[in-house]
């Protein structure tokens, strides 16, 4: 159906090599038979989570984000740290360090990726129930607050801007929907 808008790799190369961020250059044969390049970004995919509190609260964290240069309110979330490590295990590691609780219950909400335009990135979003509070433990250089926001509230925080984190958006906005506080 769709095969007129498949574009084939006929090169590849390594940019860069980071710890988290894979940049590559790929040459490809366009539709028309023409050649362009595609610059993108490997990335090993990521977990996120918005922990539900029995008083409708939702468990968020403050955090600055060098590549925005912004304090930021988002979910808890992390990389998956290996190929292939289940994205749920992920969701419960992330949920504990970040935040110190850990949940009874975890559903997945979806997995959308991030910015298709030039990393292949994917976020496995999940929402966790019966909660147990614990000690946070985040890692040497994470520095996070964690803040506890009625949902409704953090609706309305993704509405003024002052949400904007996509995965937390997203996040808010499934959540709240299966809630009934926004449709």
């Amino acid at each position: 159906m769709d095969e007129d808008l498949i574009e084939k790799k006929i090169g590849e190369e390594d940019i860069f090599d980071g710890c988290l961020l894979h940049v590559k250059r790929d040459t490809v044969e366009l539709p028309n038979g023409k050649t362009a390049v595609r610059e993108w970004i490997r990335h090993p995919g990521a977990s996120s989570v918005i922990p539900l509190l029995p008083d409708g609260r939702v468990i968020l964290v403050r955090q600055y984000r060098y590549p925005v240069q912004k304090v930021t309110l988002e979910v808890p979330a992390g990389k998956l740290d290996a190929p292939g490590e289940d994205p749920m295990l992920c969701a419960k590691r992330e949920l504990a360090e970040e935040t110190g609780y850990t949940a009874e219950n975890i559903t997945k909400l979806a997995t959308i990726a991030t910015t298709v335009g030039f990393s292949n990135e994917y976020i496995h979003l999940y929402a966790a129930e019966g909660l147990t509070s614990g000690k946070q433990h985040t890692d040497d250089d994470e520095f996070i607050h964690v803040v506890k926001v009625p949902l409704k509230e953090a609706v309305e925080m993704t509405q003024d801007g002052r949400i904007f984190d996509a995965k937390s958006v997203v996040s808010i906005l499934m959540l709240a929907a299966r809630q009934g506080i926004f449709k």
